[in-house]
């Protein structure tokens, strides 16, 4: 049975079979949670990122962890909100959603999310992380024991209070 973990803390710093990263279209790093995951791993991460010819919203790419304690880093583009005729939401759940079926097709047992489109990209934080967890739940409850760990890493108490609240109240 798969456990989900709500965590705050660095997303760089877990051991797991992969970090999830709220990229942006070139997938060659900038700021956030991306330029953070791209620092940590080192130059490699960008050398292989260049040759992935970037990503759309909604879907995911893999790449090695490098430097990382994560093996494997699963880049995956968030909306920006307001500015994706409507589909916003259905957008940030292929996220998830792609990340998950792209960690189950290379056999990865433990992924880590960062809370995906709610930096530069100005989700609502309530309504991302309500999308988060749902995407997840439901993807694991149609795959069953496919994974080990589900984490939810938040960097600061606030977005973490907000994951905890909703898992609390509605999962």
């Amino acid at each position: 049975m798969t456990q989900i973990k709500i965590i705050q803390g660095d997303i760089t710093k877990i051991s797991v079979d992969a970090i999830v990263n709220a990229a942006n279209k070139t997938l060659l790093g900038g700021g956030g949670v991306d330029g953070a995951i791209h620092f940590v791993a080192g130059r490699e991460l960008h050398d292989e990122c260049k040759n992935l010819g970037g990503c759309n919203t909604g879907e995911a790419k893999i790449t090695k962890g490098y430097a990382l304690p994560a093996k494997y880093v699963i880049h995956t583009v968030g909306p920006a909100y307001g500015y994706e005729n409507g589909d916003d939401a259905v957008l940030l759940a292929n996220c998830y959603k792609n990340s998950l079926l792209l960690a189950q097709k290379h056999g990865l047992r433990s992924i880590a999310f960062p809370a995906i489109s709610t930096g530069v990209f100005r989700y609502p934080k309530d309504e991302a992380a309500k999308i988060a967890l749902t995407s997840v739940k439901d993807f694991i409850k149609e795959n069953l024991d496919v994974f080990d760990e589900v984490y939810f890493i938040s960097i600061d108490e606030f977005n973490h209070s907000i994951y905890e609240n909703l898992w609390n109240q509605e999962y």
